[in-house]
């Protein structure tokens, strides 16, 4: 028997390294999952690597409160039910100085990562049933920071509180409210990020990166979504209110 066998899940930011990844690994695992995501292409990669049976793929802007409702309520008219909540849209905003820092820019980043979880888990709250579980996708820059990250590791920071002050509403209903800390991910965004913070082409900039790393290396999507699937599993059952860091040391 998986550990979720008999459970849905829904991902925000789904069509991406680390919402696909974890999608698999819940559906292994006997989930089913909804992906919900805007990028077209990585949606449509999701429809064809999951089967209609066990995912459902969804347009999903979750800066938007009517989108994030229906994307709930497409859920629970698919499979009946929602127990697990991966809050995981992001967008990495420009680098800057913060006397630089673009007005339109930083409220963009607050809007999909602050705005976008709150709304996530304010919609998906009334269908939970107890002992549900929800997950914040925050950062290693949502407990530490840089120079020039001032939206990113600002709206990072603000899921802590988030989580925290949900983590304590909902208690008394054994939901569990947890968020993940990762540290640099060999992906196509964490690679955008580190070519604009160094000026760096691609592969010297990861390296830059790795070398900030006690681990010497960067994540793997696949090991992230372990860390999610720890969190939305029963190996958790004692953990709400945490910050789980998986950044190779980055934060130590």
């Amino acid at each position: 028997m998986g550990r979720l066998d008999g459970q849905v899940a829904l991902i925000t930011g789904g069509e991406g390294s680390v919402g696909r990844a974890t999608a698999r690994a819940m559906v292994r695992e006997g989930c089913r999952v909804v992906l919900a995501g805007i990028a077209p292409d990585g949606l449509a990669a999701c429809r064809a690597e999951f089967g209609d049976d066990v995912a459902a793929v969804l347009r999903t802007d979750v800066t938007d409160a009517a989108s994030v409702r229906a994307a709930v309520r497409a859920t629970i008219a698919r499979f009946g039910r929602l127990d697990i909540v991966f809050s995981n849209a992001g967008v990495a905003g420009v680098i800057a100085p913060v006397a630089e820092y673009p007005d339109d820019e930083f409220d963009r980043v607050l809007a999909v990562h602050v705005r976008g979880s709150f709304l996530t888990c304010k919609y998906s709250l009334p269908t939970l049933p107890d002992g549900g579980r929800i997950i914040i996708n925050s950062s290693v820059v949502g407990l530490t920071s840089d120079p020039g990250i001032s939206a990113y590791a600002t709206a990072k920071h603000a899921l802590v509180g988030l989580m925290r002050t949900l983590a304590k509403e909902v208690a008394s209903r054994a939901i569990r409210v947890n968020t993940i800390h990762p540290g640099p991910i060999d992906n196509d965004f964490q690679h955008a990020i580190e070519v604009a913070a160094t000026g760096a082409p691609a592969d010297r900039a990861a390296q830059v990166f790795d070398e900030m790393i006690p681990l010497r290396r960067h994540a793997t999507p696949d090991e992230i979504a372990a860390a999610v699937l720890f969190l939305a599993g029963p190996d958790s059952a004692f953990m709400t209110g945490a910050t789980l860091v998986v950044d190779g040391g980055m934060s130590a």
